[in-house]
């Protein structure tokens, strides 16, 4: 068993960033001001969960749990959003993002539920945690994905067209856009799948053996969750490409870049 870490220990940590962030500036990669922001927000957001959480999980209430995934969800819709470089206009583009990841996120996470049956089955301790890890590796692969669609889009907005002129269905015309932003929505699980046990101790599994749980039976928990971000991810690129497919798209299978910005 270990302490956690105290300030003292985090301020030490904290000094890498600043050590990156001298580098950036010395040979001008312009990544500092990024790196820094995203550091201080990730401490600040997470010792304030940590708070949240605290008194979430003494009261253990199904509409409070319910609230908070809920939370959760619109957040990591406007992070994937926010990171599109074109976009679908209006409500469309928050909207595909935030609906694929609830596709991917909700059954896998009730799938957890079944499957590992906490007491009671809401059990903040154990939903809020596990829907966030899911919730995580959906965003990833929804906001890759999404991006890839539209960049595609774009790029390849004059051999689209000729292929839906010459009398190709939207999802002949683009079936190789599907299929690069699906691969490039998963690359990140599967790399994570690859590499874990060889290359690295995934991030559940090393809390647990570090909180004194036999390595045996922290890699098996690791495993079922590693299949669970596997499914959800799957679920939610699948999810965001059929939606940005018929959303680029009309009934008369024309091409409608003019829905993006």
């Amino acid at each position: 068993m270990h302490d956690s870490p105290g300030y003292a220990e985090l301020l030490a940590a904290a000094s890498l960033l600043v050590v990156n962030g001298i580098l950036s500036l010395r040979f001008d990669m312009r990544v500092a001001r990024p790196l820094l922001i995203a550091g201080l927000r990730a401490a600040v957001q997470l010792l304030l969960v940590g708070f949240l959480l605290k008194s979430v999980f003494a009261l253990n209430s199904p509409v409070l749990v319910a609230g908070v995934l809920l939370v959760m969800l619109a957040s990591a819709g406007w992070e994937a959003f926010s990171r599109q470089r074109s976009r679908f206009a209006g409500a469309w583009g928050y909207g595909i993002g935030i609906a694929a990841m609830a596709a991917g996120t909700f059954p896998v996470t009730a799938l957890a539920i079944v499957a590992l049956q906490p007491r009671p089955w809401f059990a903040a301790q154990f939903t809020i945690p596990m829907f966030g890890i899911v919730l995580g590796s959906a965003m990833s692969g929804v906001s890759i994905s999404l991006n890839a669609f539209n960049t595609a889009l774009v790029r390849e907005r004059a051999a689209i067209e000729a292929q839906l002129t010459l009398g190709a269905t939207r999802h002949q015309a683009l079936a190789m856009v599907q299929r690069d932003a699906l691969g490039g929505g998963l690359i990140p699980v599967l790399n994570q799948m690859s590499a874990a046990g060889i290359i690295t101790l995934p991030g559940m599994m090393t809390g647990q053996v570090l909180s004194g749980i036999p390595p045996l039976e922290a890699a098996k928990y690791q495993v079922f969750v590693l299949f669970l971000l596997a499914g959800a991810t799957g679920l939610g690129t699948l999810a965001t490409v059929l939606a940005a497919t018929y959303r680029a798209t009309d009934e008369r299978h024309r091409l409608r870049t003019d829905r993006l910005t």
